[in-house]
């Protein structure tokens, strides 16, 4: 019977499983993914009663297999989520999709507590975001759904969520509070005054460390973290020198510990913030919606050029393409979603694909953009900090068109891709486990791979 440590990894898209052995190797993994549900105004979220029920049936199956003997659990979930409970524990609000809209004079009635956007943001260390502050959904029900607001007892961050299933503990831990929600005053390190002053402190559990650990049946569970976070966290014990992280999915992080300064009002602009570590500590973050920019942009070129959306996975870097823009600050797609004009490029429009020959080439030309993008983004992380080392983990590290165009582009800084795309499964398990890192870690499991200048022309 070999020991194993299970993972959830619930992402927007893809919810994954995975058992890692004692030496944290990979010795099997469940994919799958739901269809999502309308909540009760009708916008798609998250099916999150399906999920709960695959997360039970699929931890039962591992357990009831003799094969195998499950010695730790946590769970790494993306952020901007809450499930919001009554005193029994059971949802009593639909799951609330990051990407819904607040209704109409939400923000003015919100913001008139801080005078100004402004005031909120630099407080909480936070663009303004609507829904994607998950905090703000408190606020929302209590004034927009009181009767809602009233059933609910207790308000719990998705990660925490989850694990309470097994433990049955509800709790909250600094990766969750810190990603983005508008709850946390990262001055005075608790809660805002605002939270405070709306009483929903007292909706709150009990703040804890991510690596709090509970027995139950002779197996360790974690209290869940936020995805993020947990993908640093490898980085953070395996590195002996300063390095910035991009984490990419859905959306593309880029996290400096290096950098904790305080944020100004042209990066909060800019989608820059401040995150918590699993300590507590405060780091520089910034965000864009890349992932899922490119999964939209490639399937209407696919479209256009008649050919599999998956193709674009696998296409070679070709030294050889040219940069068609009339200049660099010129784009030839529509990146509205990504706001290029917060860092000074003049967006394009998507209408005329025809101008490229191939899809390989439009596909090359996408990521040219997208990493021009990415380079402006990193750039508010990294700030003064002189980071000179860059990893790219998660699902673009294994694009050889992007980490070329980026290694490219940034010939000032080592540019480390990983080929193990699945950094936040591993935080999860290394949080809650208390190992000490080797410095050839990454190598060895994560087989990091520089980017070769000589690559590059």
């Amino acid at each position: 019977m070999k020991e194993v440590t299970a993972i959830f990894d619930i992402g927007k898209t893809n919810k994954k499983f995975f058992l890692l052995d004692k030496d944290l190797n990979e010795v099997y993994k469940v994919y799958t993914r739901f269809e999502e549900i309308p909540d009760d105004d009708g916008f798609m979220s998250e099916n999150l009663p399906e999920l709960v029920r695959w997360v039970k049936e699929t931890f039962e199956s591992v357990h009831k297999d003799p094969t195998y003997k499950i010695t730790h659990v946590n769970i790494s979930t993306y952020g901007a989520s809450m499930v919001h409970l009554d005193e029994n524990q059971e949802p009593v609000v639909p799951f609330y999709n990051y990407l819904k809209p607040m209704p109409e004079g939400f923000e003015d009635r919100f913001l008139s507590f801080f005078g100004t956007k402004e005031n909120f943001e630099l407080t909480t260390a936070s663009p303004y975001l609507g829904f994607l502050n998950s905090g703000l959904q408190l606020y929302y029900l209590k004034y927009y759904k009181p009767h809602l607001f009233e059933k609910v007892k207790w308000s719990v961050h998705f990660p925490q969520y989850l694990s309470s299933l097994f433990t049955g503990r509800l709790l909250s831990d600094y990766t969750s509070i810190g990603c983005h929600t508008g709850l946390w005053d990262f001055k005075k390190n608790s809660y805002a005054e605002w939270v405070r002053h709306e009483g929903f402190d007292e909706k709150f559990p009990p703040i804890v460390a991510s690596k709090t650990v509970f027995k139950k049946d002779d197996i360790n569970f974690g209290v869940g973290i936020h995805d993020s976070s947990s993908a640093l966290v490898p980085y953070v014990d395996a590195n002996r020198e300063p390095f910035a992280l991009i984490s990419t999915g859905t959306w593309s992080i880029c996290m400096n510990v290096y950098n904790n300064s305080e944020l100004t009002k042209s990066e909060l602009n800019s989608d820059c913030l401040h995150f918590v570590r699993p300590d507590g500590q405060s780091i520089k973050a910034s965000r864009l919606f890349l992932g899922d920019h490119l999964r939209t942009t490639v399937k209407r070129m696919a479209k256009h050029f008649k050919v599999s959306y998956e193709l674009y996975k696998d296409i070679k870097w070709d030294e050889n393409q040219k940069d068609q823009r009339e200049s660099s600050d010129q784009m030839l797609f529509d990146h509205e979603t990504l706001k290029p004009e917060r860092f000074g490029f003049k967006n394009g429009s998507d209408s005329n694909f025809a101008k490229f020959n191939t899809f390989e080439e439009a596909v090359h030309h996408l990521f040219n953009e997208l990493t021009d993008l990415q380079i402006a983004s990193l750039n508010l992380a990294i700030g003064k900090s002189g980071v000179k080392k860059i990893f790219i983990d998660g699902g673009f590290s294994s694009s050889e068109v992007f980490t070329n165009y980026l290694a490219r582009k940034l010939p000032q800084y080592e540019i480390y891709s990983s080929s193990f795309p699945l950094g936040s499964t591993l935080g999860a398990a290394l949080i809650m486990q208390k190992k000490t890192l080797s410095e050839d870690f990454l190598d060895n499991v994560y087989e990091v791979q520089k980017i070769q200048p000589k690559q590059i022309k």
